[in-house]
């Protein structure tokens, strides 16, 4: 019997084919692939008409359409009926953003402090950046003790510059980076020692972790600024800065223990039996075979800690300490730049300047796992 067919009528003609790929497949698949979707894209399309006219009117300046006062405008241009976002007025008073209350005539130091941790960091954070051990050592090491003379003064004929002086966008940075680079090494003996077998260095470890997690940073920068003193000896004075620094700093190590905790949990067991076959000692294991898999695990965690820290950094102007977003409280109450729309173009530049440092490090985070993801493919 034979199995065989041949069609003698022909096929008639069939619809093309739906395409996969190009902007009308993206849309069909990812904005209209069920009725419900295809009604919230529509009604998001919507919002976006109704919303980014006005948005875009308020924030550019009036050479790219918009209703804002460029730099260089006037006051009188910013309390116009109609004015968008008076840019003029973060011009004028973008030193005082900057620097907060530091001398004028002295603004070469901080300018001094900011090239040179451009010209440290940069490297540092290029893997391929030959000479990294110098580098390091330049940054984690020198560069902290020129920052601390260039800024305070009262050597090399120097102007003393007290602390209270320093303000601005230059407080915000110190802050954060002494937090993040001390609270780094903190968070992670702190991990170490809540794994420990040695009962009373886990019980510490735990302790701290646990008092630092559960107290909100406000109340740690009102115990650092206020109540430190009345317990310390008749007479004795600390820098609010310094205090502000030690809080965020235990703050941050706390949060950054249990991150990498959970980095250390995250090894397979085999890791630690692998090191200890070697013969390596238990920081040998731990500095070459165990904290780089782990710290590789955990980056986004880490990162996020970091930008959370950043963020945080605006609390201490509950203390008095004049960071980015007080210099911007303090500055709305000029009453030679008064207008309608003063307080909010000056809390848009703080806001657009915060979002500038977090989106960096969320990037360069990102960045950083693509490069040390060697033990799988996505």
């Amino acid at each position: 019997m034979s199995l065989s067919y041949v069609r003698e009528e022909m096929v008639p003609p069939q619809p093309a084919p739906v395409r996969t790929t190009g902007v009308i497949a993206w849309a069909r698949q990812n904005l209209f692939a069920t009725p419900f979707d295809a009604v919230m894209t529509v009604i998001g399309v919507a919002f976006l008409i109704w919303a980014i006219p006005p948005i875009y009117n308020f924030i550019f300046p009036t050479f790219l359409g918009g209703d804002a006062v460029p730099p260089g405008g006037t006051v009188e241009d910013c309390r116009a009926a109609g004015a968008g976002a008076c840019w003029a007025y973060i011009s004028a008073r973008m030193s005082f953003f900057i620097y907060g209350f530091y001398p004028p005539a002295e603004y070469w130091r901080p300018n001094l402090v900011f090239l040179l941790g451009a010209l440290l960091i940069v490297p540092l954070l290029w893997p391929r950046a030959p000479f990294k051990r110098i580098n390091a050592l330049l940054f984690f090491v020198v560069y902290p003790i020129i920052c601390y003379y260039l800024l305070n003064g009262g050597v090399f004929g120097l102007r003393r510059v007290p602390t209270e002086q320093w303000g601005g966008l230059l407080v915000t940075l110190i802050i954060s980076l002494v937090g993040i680079i001390c609270s780094m090494p903190i968070g992670i003996l702190l991990a170490l020692g809540r794994q420990s077998k040695l009962p009373i260095i886990k019980t510490l470890c735990v302790m701290f972790i646990e008092l630092w997690r559960a107290v909100p940073l406000i109340t740690i920068l009102f115990m650092a600024s206020i109540m430190l003193p009345l317990f310390m000896p008749q007479g004795t004075t600390v820098d609010k800065l310094l205090r502000a620094l030690v809080g965020v700093t235990l703050f941050s190590s706390a949060y950054l223990a249990e991150v990498i905790r959970g980095g250390l949990q995250a090894l397979p067991r085999g890791q630690y039996e692998a090191a200890s076959s070697l013969g390596l000692s238990y920081w040998k294991s731990m500095g070459l075979i165990i904290l780089p898999q782990a710290l590789k695990h955990v980056i986004p965690g880490i990162v996020n800690s970091f930008i959370a820290l950043f963020k945080d950094t605006s609390l201490v102007s509950i203390v008095g300490i004049f960071d980015l977003l007080n210099t911007v409280q303090a500055a709305s109450s000029d009453i030679n730049w008064s207008s309608p729309t003063q307080a909010v173009t000056g809390y848009l530049f703080a806001a657009f300047v915060f979002w500038i440092f977090c989106f960096a490090m969320s990037r360069y985070s990102i960045w950083m796992e693509r490069r040390l993801d060697t033990g799988h493919k996505r």
